[in-house]
């Protein structure tokens, strides 16, 4: 995303448009990589300062951007690295776009396209609402970068009303909510706005959503180890999702410091997985990529800000 890539202009007019046009809003501040180069991480700074990351990831078959729509998160979640910093703003549609444009300038020029996008990195999605479909819409253009909406994850805390509207939007991407406990008395310490939307409302709206679009709800589960890993846990999800157009996602903890929670072994990973399965559920466990890359959401914004003067 540079004039000097518009190799169409004379060069001394892209010289000129560089001097006093910027031909994105995103500043490049930090970034990091694992797994070989499969994964990398940029952290990306917005107009008045504030900052947000965005996560590639190459498979053999695709590659997925981690993408961010808040800088921060409002909701609050103990075990996650971005709700340790106070909450900054929502972003617009085009910066969202633009995480987006960056990856797919990256990995073009490694002779990739980007083909999936999940909005999982910094941010409630249905908290910027307006800004996220409209973001989708842009992706989802032909006429842009062409993403097909049923290769786009939208999550969410848990914002029914939210979910409802989504539904009504006739874009049909994947709804994924970010469940992590199956009772209210748990997900109220872990997810706090099950306070306002309990879990078993929270599975109805997405029930309902998923009907009406013909689109599996992916269910997220970060694994706690003795917290949410026992095998009363496995039995409430298996409960609570019989018979529902559902689909389990299990991702292993990535420790966050200063927190209490790490994650479980594998061991008991898998047991917890045969448990959930044997519930008649389909259930994956999520790739854990780029453990060395500040990979939980919002570690490589926690490291670059704790040597810098905080945004008034």
């Amino acid at each position: 995303m540079d004039f000097d890539g518009m190799r169409d202009l004379p060069r001394a007019l892209r010289e000129a448009l560089a001097k006093e046009f910027r031909a994105s809003s995103l500043r490049s501040i930090a970034s990091s990589q694992a797994d070989r180069g499969l994964t990398s991480k940029t952290l990306f700074e917005l107009d008045g300062g504030h900052s947000v990351e965005a996560v590639v990831m190459r498979y053999p078959d695709r590659s997925t951007l981690c993408i961010s729509s808040q800088a921060g998160c409002p909701i609050g979640c103990p075990f996650c690295a971005t709700g340790k910093f106070p909450f900054g703003r929502n972003l617009k549609a085009h910066e969202i776009v633009e995480q987006a444009a960056d990856a797919e300038r990256v990995l073009a020029a490694e002779g990739r396209r980007l083909s999936h996008v999940v909005f999982m990195g910094m941010g409630e999605p249905m908290a910027n609402y307006h800004a996220v479909v409209e973001s989708v819409r842009r992706l989802s253009d032909p006429e842009l970068l062409g993403i097909s909406p049923r290769r786009i994850v939208v999550s969410t805390s848990g914002l029914i009303p939210r979910i409802t509207q989504l539904g009504e939007e006739k874009i049909p991407v994947t709804l994924a909510i970010s469940l992590h406990a199956a009772r209210d008395e748990l997900r109220d310490v872990l997810v706090p706005i099950n306070r306002k939307y309990p879990v078993q409302d929270l599975v109805d709206a997405a029930q309902t959503y998923a009907e009406r679009t013909g689109r599996r709800v992916s269910y997220e589960w970060v694994m706690l180890a003795g917290v949410n890993d026992t095998e009363r846990d496995a039995k409430e999800l298996g409960s609570l999702l019989k018979h529902r157009l559902a689909h389990v996602n299990l991702i292993p903890f990535n420790p966050v410091e200063d927190t209490p929670y790490h994650a479980p072994d594998r061991a008991s990973i898998r047991s917890f997985k045969e448990r959930v399965e044997a519930q008649g559920l389909n259930v994956t466990v999520r790739d854990t990529r780029g453990r060395e890359a500040d990979a939980a959401c919002g570690q490589l914004h926690e490291r670059v800000m704790r040597t810098r003067v905080p945004v008034s």
